[in-house]
């Protein structure tokens, strides 16, 4: 059977609270996919929250390569096209083989999440990459919420 690749945004919840998610899920490994690990919201900033999750006995590791770029996100501020912001961003991830590989070879040996801001996984780009890399490995997705875990279904069409 496929390993678990959880997803998780922390948006509308608190340190504590994600943490205590995530320990509940079972997740050894964060991967925070990020392309700039900054958060005005208190502990979540790399710093901060990758010594938050070590005190909890959580490793992290910052894979910015699988953020999203610069101007895909600019372009989504402006025109909230969530088709244009998709195809953009499965247009870098086509070139992210490398940090797919490595970001698959850590969930296939840990019980990792990609984590990221936003609560809704339907709109984050943290599902396409866990898709991405469900691919690679012998994976499968489940998207952490605040309230309980989701399956990943097959995606409708973006683009």
């Amino acid at each position: 059977m496929a390993n678990p690749i959880f997803t998780f945004g922390y948006e509308g919840l608190s340190l504590e609270a994600f943490i205590s998610h995530l320990k509940a899920a079972d997740v050894r490994t964060v991967l925070d996919v990020r392309a700039n690990p900054l958060s005005r919201k208190p502990g979540f900033s790399k710093g901060a929250f990758s010594a938050a999750l070590h005190t909890a006995g959580i490793l992290y590791a910052h894979l910015p390569e699988l953020g999203c770029p610069k101007p895909v996100r600019d372009r989504y501020k402006h025109d909230r096209d969530w088709a244009a912001y998709t195809r953009g961003f499965l247009a870098h991830l086509k070139g992210q083989t490398e940090a797919l590989t490595e970001l698959a070879r850590i969930a296939e040996h840990s019980s990792s999440c990609l984590v990221c801001f936003e609560a809704d996984f339907n709109r984050c780009h943290r599902s396409y990459v866990a898709r991405a890399a469900a691919k690679l490995g012998r994976l499968r997705v489940i998207h952490l919420t605040d309230r309980t875990e989701v399956p990943d279904v097959a995606a409708r069409s973006a683009a």
